[in-house]
């Protein structure tokens, strides 16, 4: 029978989990306090919360919050890193920070929209840009062929007013002379 406390770490749990755009999970065996801690100040720097969890409350609050995907990489000593906002940030951090810091630290996978993704699957998405870089590249694309086109329009204007400009200057040279 659980007891009452561990009802409401579940409940606190689900709603965290619910308010999560995605969830990473991964494998913190090994790794020393203070670089336990100085992950967690990294991650916090970019927006992301990581929490250790007991895996038997993790797995109630996934049922709980509609995110039975989680179950499927939760394994092990497992940490569980949340972002609430744009899904490449968490990965970005998580990797960046592996990768900087040359940890232990093992990404297990993710609960992504339903989805449960491997750790190569996490690896491509801290590869992928962010939300307002692809929006800037799509609108510098689109403005590019309109910038073409106002060019192509002024191209014949621009020689006329030119050609008009030069006869005008050579009329005032010769009245001046």
């Amino acid at each position: 029978m659980p007891t009452e406390l561990k009802k409401q770490k579940v409940a606190e749990l689900a709603e965290l989990f619910s308010n999560s755009s995605i969830l990473i999970t991964a494998d913190y065996s090994g790794l020393p306090v203070g670089q336990m801690n100085e992950m967690r100040r990294a991650l916090q720097a970019e927006g992301v919360k990581f929490r250790v969890i007991k895996n038997s409350l993790a797995l109630l609050a996934a049922d709980a919050s509609g995110k039975p995907a989680l179950k499927e990489v939760i394994e092990g000593q497992t940490g569980i890193a949340f972002g609430d906002g744009e899904p490449t940030v968490p990965a970005k951090a998580l990797s960046d920070y592996i990768r900087r810091s040359r940890s232990a630290l093992k990404i297990l996978g993710a609960e992504f929209e339903g989805q449960a993704l491997n750790p190569q699957q996490v690896t491509q998405l801290a590869t992928l840009p962010s939300r307002d870089q692809l929006v800037s590249l799509l609108l510098a694309r689109m403005k590019s062929p309109m910038s073409g086109l106002v060019n192509v329009l002024n191209g014949p204007l621009g020689g006329l007013a030119r050609v008009l400009k030069q006869h005008a200057d050579n009329l005032a040279q010769e009245t001046a002379a």
